[in-house]
């Protein structure tokens, strides 16, 4: 529920590109706003080890009222887009009470099955993520407007049911006193540092493709004698990973996080460098692609944030989840910018082959692991 804040504005961008005049360009910095808030409110939660200090239900608590009430005044008339992008910058600074701080939460209840239990909360962070698209299409016929008073309103409640109902784990080991030096000293660890890594590979690729999803869509459709529903769509090929990462989760108690994370970064790359051709199929061919890619874009995060979360400090773990989230969503927006810039130059079907450099990086650093 907290999470559908993420892309509330990428769901409604159609609108805003019509009401502020913008260009298709500009999702990317929409996207990219999200990011930069998320990164300067994980720094904050990191180096002030809040999650670890305080009960993180209440953190992710206040951070859902917060990121509630920003995302709400983009329904303000008169604003500008920069009034717009400083509104997404500040609902992605309190994201970062919410998703590394429900990691936190979960790991404080699971010494086993964690990667399981991960991959249903990073399962729900996927159905929230692509919610507001879903909203968007049974929206169209009201106002863009609704798409944002329903995902504040999920996030208030969502916020609720958590310090109503989650109380702290019982692994819990909250940090006694204000550690500055954490942030450098979680990198010590040899495979804490090689889980990081993979991790950071993964998120190259995730949010970029997730950003795009809309526009390969609108792509591809200007081609074809059919019409193709792409909020529905977009809402389907993103939110159907969070089914992936269910069965992700139930595969990684049999093999191991580390083998499913790798077979997945695998898959992934391969359709990073397969993407051109694709757009040359039919659509059923093109749709069934891009929910192949999907699921293996996502299926490796909760994988990779057990890995994090077990090779941390117990008594740092929640800031060892939020600053190696931290360093992840600043590379997201490398990866959404370049595209941004590469949509000038080079043809759109060759555009996500750069995507493949996660993986890639991915594999090579979760090899290192002991």
């Amino acid at each position: 529920m907290c999470t559908s804040l993420w892309f509330a504005g990428n769901a409604v961008m159609p609108d805003l590109i019509l009401n502020l005049g913008l260009n298709d360009n500009d999702l990317g910095h929409l996207t990219s706003s999200v990011q930069f808030g998320f990164i300067a409110g994980t720094l904050f939660f990191a180096f002030f080890t809040i999650a670890d200090r305080f009960n993180p239900s209440h953190v992710f608590f206040a951070s859902a009222l917060l990121g509630a009430l920003f995302n709400l005044l983009i329904v303000v008339d008169g604003l500008s887009f920069t009034h717009v992008l400083f509104l997404r910058f500040l609902t992605g600074f309190f994201l970062a009470g919410i998703y590394p701080v429900g990691m936190k939460i979960a790991s404080d209840y699971f010494a086993k099955g964690l990667g399981r239990a991960l991959s249903f909360l990073v399962g729900a962070l996927v159905l929230g993520t692509a919610f507001p698209h879903l909203v968007s299409d049974f929206a169209s016929a009201v106002t863009w407007k609704s798409v944002i008073y329903v995902t504040s309103a999920l996030a208030v409640f969502g916020g609720s049911l958590m310090i109503l109902f989650v109380k702290p784990g019982p692994f819990r080991k909250p940090g006694q006193k204000q550690n500055f030096g954490a942030v450098f000293q979680v990198f010590k660890n040899e495979n804490f540092k090689a889980a990081s890594f993979g991790y950071f590979g993964h998120m190259w690729e995730l949010y970029a493709f997730w950003a795009f999803v809309p526009l390969m869509l609108n792509f591809y459709a200007k081609g074809q004698p059919i019409d193709i529903n792409v909020p529905l769509w977009s809402f389907l090929i993103i939110g159907l990973g969070g089914v992936a990462c269910f069965f992700g989760g139930l595969l990684s108690e049999r093999f191991g996080e580390r083998k499913i994370a790798l077979i997945a970064l695998l898959g992934s790359g391969l359709c990073c460098l397969t993407s051109p051709l694709m757009f040359q199929t039919t659509p059923f061919i093109f749709i069934g692609f891009l929910i192949l890619w999907g699921w293996l874009v996502i299926v490796d995060s909760p994988l990779l944030s057990t890995l994090v979360a077990r090779h941390a400090d117990p008594e740092l773990r929640g800031t060892s989840l939020t600053i190696v989230n931290c360093l992840g969503f600043s590379i997201t927006i490398v990866s959404i910018q370049l595209l941004v810039i590469l949509m000038t130059i080079v043809p759109f079907e060759y555009l996500f082959l750069i995507l493949a450099i996660g993986p890639i990086f991915g594999v090579l650093a979760l090899r290192r692991q002991n």
